[in-house]
């Protein structure tokens, strides 16, 4: 049985597209079957089939998390794994070609991407206001190491992108819904 690890690194406001490329795997002959580490996706060879993959961002499944996990499977949803937050669900696609999703609606989407803000952008938030400003204009106004400034600078550019790209998504959704 052949096995396969590739590493593909997916921000958290990219879901979707780890979505189409997790399908688009198994379109090619290749069934994921874990993410681990940093971002290494782990695959087995299989029959090559059309297999709708989605992600769920739910902190709640943790206390509830046979109820959390039968819901998806009642529905035929596979669980896959978890990981950094969200879980993976597979399915395949129906006989009449209709890939379905666990979030049908922009709604759906926009509530899932609050959970996402609440549980992963609030604390990025409070590190970046509480560690890596203070940090920053500190070593920007001092005579400290380049190296660091440099270093520290583009750990700020990083968090402004995240944050940029997520509110971007974010207000897609909300304007549809």
């Amino acid at each position: 049985m052949g096995i396969k690890k590739q590493f593909k690194f997916f921000t958290i406001f990219e879901y979707e597209q780890e979505q189409e490329y997790l399908r688009d795997m198994h379109k090619s002959g290749w069934e994921f079957i874990l993410v681990t580490g940093f971002c290494i996706y782990h695959f087995k060879k299989c029959t090559p089939e059309d297999v709708v993959y989605q992600l769920d961002y739910n902190k709640d499944r943790l206390e509830h998390r046979e109820e959390y996990l039968q819901m998806f499977s009642d529905m035929g949803w596979e669980y896959i794994q978890d990981y950094v937050g969200y879980s993976y669900f597979r399915k395949p696609v129906s006989q009449g070609g209709v890939a379905e999703e666990i979030f049908c609606d922009d709604e759906s989407r926009l509530q899932m991407m609050g959970r996402v803000f609440r549980g992963r952008m609030v604390p990025m938030l409070v590190i970046f206001f509480c560690l890596l400003m203070p940090q920053f204009f500190i070593n920007i106004s001092g005579r400290n190491n380049l190296f660091v400034t440099v270093l520290i600078g583009v750990a700020v550019a990083i968090v402004i992108f995240v944050f940029t790209n997520f509110a971007v998504k974010y207000w897609q959704y909300k304007n549809r819904a």
